[in-house]
């Protein structure tokens, strides 16, 4: 049966997942084909609703929820080599629901909600040579809960929730520190993931204004042809989730639904336009993002429950 249009797609009854059902497979365990996860060394400090971006081999979390000396403002860097973490320079203003992307020796933060309260255009950007931030051209239109990525030189950013969901495809180029507009998502959601491989742009899952309306959309965006279409809908519906590409497939992680956290982790191959599951999560967890350094996937911190609640210190690793 052909998959329902995107318009209505949101209001099918949503089932409820209970996210502990498929935790019970041994920590460190692993499958034939699923690979397995393991722990590495803790944060220093816990975080949720927090950015993550790779740059140079670090991976980076970038303010969120969870305390701490500089609260919202916490910037947290881990070398993948050494398996060490240390804290840098923070924001220059507190954020949570921030984008965040490392581009050609730099990393950039888009929007958010700041903790003064609500979205945010402004943009940064974090020189590790020197530890410091400077601020960049703002985003066009302001938002929290973007999603991002990096495609030909130029930073992607997508959707987002100003009070309600986004369908704002706007892109920075950091060559001339300008915006251009792209073709807008076909509906409006935040909370969601973005992938590049092949060329392309894969928007997926992600909510319709609150995560009662979580949607199993993925959408692959052609640059050349600034156009969207309707790829093979995810199995899970679920927002607030980790993306990332890996080993040619885009990996789906985690996210939130009313009353509970996934444990999922879903893979969709472009070349075959299918979905597979991989090895879930050792516990659930939403609200953060996932980088790869060489042939493993790093996802640190990350809500344990539904919310802003419960922000975690984990940086689990995983591999095929």
């Amino acid at each position: 049966m052909p998959a329902a249009p995107h318009n209505v797609a949101f209001r099918a009854k949503l089932g409820f997942v209970v996210a502990a059902a498929s935790a019970a497979i041994l920590f460190g365990a692993s499958s034939a084909d699923g690979g397995h996860w393991r722990d590495a060394a803790r944060m220093p400090l816990p975080r949720t609703e927090d950015g993550v971006g790779e740059l140079g081999g670090l991976i980076y979390v970038v303010g969120g929820f969870g305390g701490g000396d500089f609260g919202e403002r916490s910037v947290q860097a881990y070398d993948a080599k050494s398996d060490v973490w240390k804290v840098l320079a923070p924001l220059p203003q507190g954020l949570n629901h921030a984008g965040v992307a490392g581009y050609n020796g730099k990393l950039y933060v888009f929007g958010g909600f700041a903790d003064s309260g609500g979205a945010t255009a402004r943009c940064e950007a974090y020189d590790p040579t020197s530890d410091r931030w400077r601020a960049i051209a703002p985003m066009p239109t302001k938002r929290g809960a973007p999603a991002v990525a990096v495609l030909d030189g130029k930073i992607h950013v997508v959707g987002g929730n100003d009070g309600s969901s986004l369908t704002a495809h706007e892109v920075y180029d950091p060559a001339s520190n300008t915006w251009s507009a792209r073709k807008a998502l076909p509906v409006g959601r935040d909370h969601m993931g973005l992938v590049a491989i092949g060329g392309k742009l894969y928007a997926l899952a992600g909510r319709i204004d609150t995560h009662a309306h979580n949607t199993d959309f993925n959408d692959e965006y052609d640059p050349v042809s600034n156009s969207w279409r309707e790829r093979a809908r995810m199995p899970t519906r679920r927002s607030g989730v980790a993306a990332v590409a890996y080993s040619g497939r885009a990996l789906v992680i985690g996210g939130e639904l009313p009353g509970g956290v996934f444990v999922d982790n879903e893979a969709y191959d472009p070349k075959t336009d299918s979905w597979s599951s991989l090895a879930p999560l050792p516990a659930g967890r939403h609200g953060t993002g996932a980088a790869v350094v060489g042939d493993k996937l790093y996802l640190p911190a990350g809500g344990a429950v539904e919310g802003g609640g419960r922000p975690t210190d984990t940086m689990w690793v995983f591999s095929l």
